[in-house]
C-alpha cells in the first residue's frame, strides 16, 4: 500500500468516524435501530456542496449541512414516537424519502467541488502535502466532536439520554420525558451523520445521491470493530474506540482491496464490508467459547 493510499484510508475512517459516533448514539446509547443514516448523510452532502457553490462561508455550509442532518433524524424519531410508527420501519420511510430530497436539493444526481473553497483550503500550502493535510485537519474536527458529545452525555440531560435508552419504562418512572429525549438523540445522531456527509463532500470534491448507500453498514462496522479492539465501559473511551474502529475498517478494507493474493477489486467493495462486519461479529462469540471452556478445565 502506497504513503497515498494509507493517508486516503485514514481520512475517510476519519469522516466516518462521525457516522460511527452517531450510530453509537442511536443504537447503542438510546437502542432505537435507525436507518436514516443512509438518507442523512448524503443529505448533508448535498446541503453542504449547494451552500458551497452559493459563496457561503464552508463552516457555515458544514453547519447547515449537520442541522440538515438533525431535521432528518426529528422526523423518524417524530413517525415513531408521536405516530407510533416502528423505529426501523420509520427510518427506512425517511430514508427513502431523502433520496427525492437530495436530487431537489441539489437538482441533479451529483456536484462537483473541484474549484469551491473548503474548510481544507485555508491549511493547504503550510508545507505539508495535501495527503497529509486533509486527515489531519479531519482528525481536529473529529476529536473535537468527540470531546464534545463526551460532555453532554455526562451532563444532566445526556444522564437522562441514557437513562431512556437503558430502561424507558424506569426513566419516565423518575420523570424523565423519554420521547424528547429520543427525539433529540436520533436527532443529534443524524446531525453528525449530515456533518460527516458535509466533510465527505468537501474532502472528496463532489457530492452524489448515491454516496449514501450502505453507510448504516459501515458506521456499524466501525463501531463493531471498536468495541473488539478496545472494548471500555467508560463512555469517552467507547467513543474513542468508534473513531478506532472506523479508521481499522477502511485500512482493512484498503488492504484487501489492493491486496493482488486476493484478486479483489473496487466492485467488491460491499462483498469485503460484508465479511469484515461478520468477522467482527463472530471474533467476540469465539473468545467467549474459548473462554468458557477454559474455564471449565
Amino acid at each position: 500500500m502506497s504513503e497515498i493510499a494509507l493517508f486516503g484510508a485514514v481520512e475517510i475512517g476519519l469522516v466516518y468516524a462521525l457516522v460511527a459516533v452517531g450510530v453509537y448514539l442511536s443504537f447503542r446509547v438510546l437502542d432505537f435501530p435507525d436507518l436514516t443514516v443512509d438518507g442523512s448523510f448524503p443529505l448533508g452532502a448535498a446541503v453542504c456542496a449547494v451552500l458551497l457553490i452559493a459563496g457561503v462561508n464552508p463552516w457555515l455550509a458544514s453547519l447547515a449541512a449537520g442541522l440538515a442532518g438533525a431535521a432528518a433524524g426529528l422526523v423518524t424519531a417524530v413517525l415513531n414516537v408521536r405516530f407510533k410508527i416502528l423505529h426501523l420501519l420509520a427510518s427506512i420511510l425517511t430514508m427513502i424519502a431523502l433520496f427525492s430530497v437530495n436530487l431537489r436539493v441539489m437538482g441533479r444526481p451529483n456536484v462537483a467541488l473541484l474549484m469551491q473553497d473548503t474548510v481544507l483550503t485555508p491549511f493547504y500550502g503550510l508545507g505539508l502535502p495535501d495527503h497529509i493535510v486533509r486527515p489531519l485537519v479531519v482528525l481536529v474536527i473529529v476529536a473535537a466532536v468527540v470531546l464534545l458529545l463526551a460532555r453532554f452525555l455526562s451532563s444532566e440531560y445526556g444522564l437522562a439520554m441514557r437513562a431512556t435508552g437503558v430502561n424507558a419504562r424506569m426513566a419516565r418512572a423518575q420523570g424523565i420525558n423519554t420521547d424528547a429525549h429520543i427525539c433529540s438523540g436520533i436527532a443529534l445522531s443524524n446531525g453528525l451523520c449530515g456533518l460527516a456527509g458535509a466533510l465527505f463532500a468537501q474532502t472528496n470534491g463532489f457530492a452524489d445521491v448515491t454516496t449514501g448507500i450502505g453507510t448504516i453498514v459501515v458506521g456499524l462496522a466501525a463501531v463493531i470493530v471498536g468495541e473488539t479492539v478496545l472494548p471500555a465501559r467508560a463512555l469517552l473511551l467507547a467513543l474513542v474506540g468508534c473513531v478506532v474502529g472506523s479508521i481499522l475498517y477502511r485500512l482493512a478494507v484498503q488492504v484487501a482491496l489492493t491486496a493482488d493474493v486476493i484478486g479483489l477489486q473496487a466492485s467488491d467493495l460491499n462483498l469485503v464490508t460484508a465479511l469484515l462486519v461478520a468477522v467482527a461479529l463472530i471474533l467476540p462469540r469465539l473468545k467467549g467459547k474459548s473462554r468458557a471452556v477454559r474455564a471449565a478445565r
